[in-house]
């Protein structure tokens, strides 16, 4: 396979392209993030669209300095009944998602897209529906306070693989979506 630049600081990212024997080269996109969702959310669109075109842009504005080379960019997002979470800013931030989540479905969002030269050559999205158990406030607190800040910070507010995993009583998709990959997709494309 190719090797591929991966428009992501996400270390959860990185590691599923290397198990996935996908040589990468990180460089961060550093897209300001807030004012385009802010931008899309007045326009009405849904999680899944804003998820979508920030993988894009996070591609692209990468691609535009990478001479023919294929650009990974990568974004995941929570849809609670069409309400649009993002990664949390604060613990106190966190802990408000978590119990806004508690004891109800959402889907977590993940889009992928690759770019060549500054425009999109591929992407794809998909979802997974998770249903969060009902949890006391102090669960959730001593839960958040087994997650270090870099972990906190880099992607959604639960870490599926490892601790993550008993916030749940249903989880209905593909476990790499969930930590903001779906790496099957990504392979089948870059196999062609």
């Amino acid at each position: 396979m190719p090797d591929i630049i991966l428009a992501s600081k996400s270390k959860v990212r990185k590691t599923i392209l290397e198990k996935n024997k996908i040589n990468c080269i990180v460089k961060p996109s550093n897209v300001d993030e807030e004012p385009v969702k802010i931008s899309l959310l007045k326009e009405g669109a849904s999680p899944e669209i804003i998820s979508k075109n920030l993988a894009e842009l996070k591609a692209n504005k990468v691609s535009q300095k990478a001479n023919d080379d294929l650009v990974l960019g990568a974004d995941s997002v929570i849809d609670l009944n069409g309400e649009l979470i993002s990664k949390p800013e604060s613990r106190d931030d966190a802990l408000e998602i978590l119990k806004k989540l508690n004891g109800k479905k959402h889907n977590l969002i993940s889009s992928v897209c690759i770019s060549k030269n500054g425009s999109m050559i591929w992407n794809h999205t998909d979802k997974a529906k998770l249903t969060m158990k009902k949890l006391s406030e102090k669960y959730l607190i001593e839960y958040l306070a087994k997650i270090t800040d870099e972990d906190l910070y880099s992607y959604n507010v639960y870490q599926i693989e490892g601790e993550g995993r008993n916030l749940f009583t249903n989880i209905d998709g593909d476990e790499d979506t969930i930590m903001g990959l779906p790496i099957k997709k990504i392979k089948d494309y870059l196999k062609k």
